[in-house]
């Protein structure tokens, strides 16, 4: 783009301002600031301000979900259907990794936070170690694609490296950079963070495959003959990964998707449920929901809307390249987003100034045609660290984690 074209682009949506920080720049400085700007999805940032309520939806009913006590009954079918897929190539893993430690009190890599007690044990390590529970079942190796982002990419290159993979063979590890997307002020004004840079952060976890595309990875996807894609959060250090059983289940449901599922602890828990949305899977947000659908519940007594998503879903490969251009919702978050004045004075806000842009795993869901939802025992397969005390937190993980004869 020449520089009068982004001149006039910047004038047509109200952000003079970046043309002034532009104007300040050496030759390189201006190279790299265009090159963000010229990414710019400028209908996005016109959002700003709509935030998490701006989609509406349509007709939601509950969807029921592959319970535990009818996995257990057809256990070793699955189990033995997930690892002939395993062993033919069939199946691949992503781990979605972009963000860090922040909420733990760590400036790097969320997946680098030792969470050990008498030892050194480590986020990624417990992940690696789940994925080698299944690798050595099936006797032979899941490619891993880690999603990392600009902010953690290097880090997290650099610590696999230092840690020797965890015992994984490197060339069955391939990371790839999330997209970024700009960040804006509450008047939707695009902030910097940097005399050179627009205060960029990841753009959430539903363009991961979108990521992968425009990094050349799905190549690699084609090129091994993958055809199922099992992703997962950093997060949660009990989750079983390319789990063969779900697989197999899966597989033998004949739908294009899965998700692992959790019976709720109590109608109010704070996840997201799987169920129906004008006939077709969907995920409706704990903040979503009314105290009707809350509260409503089948003749046996049990919630109609029991079954909360824990991020880890089985995806067709082919079925995701017919969804990867479709437009997904954009969800306009509130947050607290550094930034650098006219002047070139650097804040760190204390409260929340502004809004970033996502886009969520759980709205793919709805743009395919089925899911097997697939219940999972809570504390065999879910212990989330979103903070550093409390519930679902450092403390409560080491302890589920304990519980199932993890020495910390």
């Amino acid at each position: 783009m020449r520089e009068d074209e982004l001149f006039t682009s910047l004038k047509e949506h109200g952000q003079e301002h970046i043309i002034e920080a532009y104007e300040k720049l050496d030759d390189a400085g201006k190279k790299k600031l265009a090159a963000q700007l010229e990414k710019i999805d400028w209908d996005m940032v016109a959002m700003a301000g709509n935030k998490e309520a701006a989609q509406e939806r349509g007709k939601l009913e509950p969807l029921s979900a592959l319970e535990v006590s009818e996995i257990e009954a057809n256990k070793a079918a699955y189990e033995a259907k997930g690892l002939e897929a395993i062993r033919q190539g069939k199946v691949g893993a992503v781990l979605l990794a972009g963000g860090q430690g922040t909420r733990l009190g760590s400036d790097g890599p969320k997946g680098k936070y030792n969470i050990g007690i008498t030892k050194d044990v480590y986020i990624f390590e417990r992940l690696i170690r789940n994925l080698l529970d299944v690798t050595d079942k099936a006797g032979c190796f899941v490619p891993l694609y880690i999603m990392t982002s600009d902010k953690n990419n290097d880090e997290t290159v650099a610590f696999f490296e230092e840690k020797n993979y965890f015992g994984y063979p490197k060339e069955y590890v391939a990371f790839f950079k999330q997209e970024m997307a700009p960040s804006v002020d509450y008047d939707g004004k695009l902030l910097m963070e940097a005399a050179d840079s627009l205060s960029l952060s990841p753009n959430g976890n539903g363009g991961w495959f979108y990521s992968m595309a425009v990094n050349g990875v799905v190549d690699d996807v084609h090129k091994r003959g993958i055809e199922w894609l099992n992703i997962f959060a950093v997060d949660n250090v009990l989750q079983r990964i390319a789990d063969p059983v779900f697989v197999g289940a899966t597989l033998d449901s004949g739908r294009v998707s899965g998700a692992k599922v959790v019976r709720k602890a109590e109608p109010n828990e704070k996840v997201g449920v799987l169920c129906l949305e004008d006939g077709k899977p969907s995920i409706v947000e704990y903040y979503e929901m009314t105290e009707e659908i809350i509260n409503s519940r089948e003749p046996n007594g049990d919630l109609s809307y029991n079954f909360g998503v824990i991020l880890n879903y089985l995806f067709r490969v082919d079925k995701l390249e017919e969804i990867m251009n479709a437009k997904m919702p954009v969800h306009v978050v509130e947050k607290k987003i550094p930034y650098i004045d006219k002047e070139g004075n650097f804040h760190k806000p204390e409260t929340p100034n502004g809004y970033k842009f996502e886009l969520l795993v759980l709205d793919m869901i709805h743009l395919l045609e089925n899911c097997l939802s697939f219940e999972v025992v809570r504390n065999y397969e879910f212990a989330p660290i979103k903070n550093k005390t409390g519930v679902d937190s450092v403390e409560s993980a080491q302890a589920l984690l304990q519980q199932n004869g993890v020495t910390l």
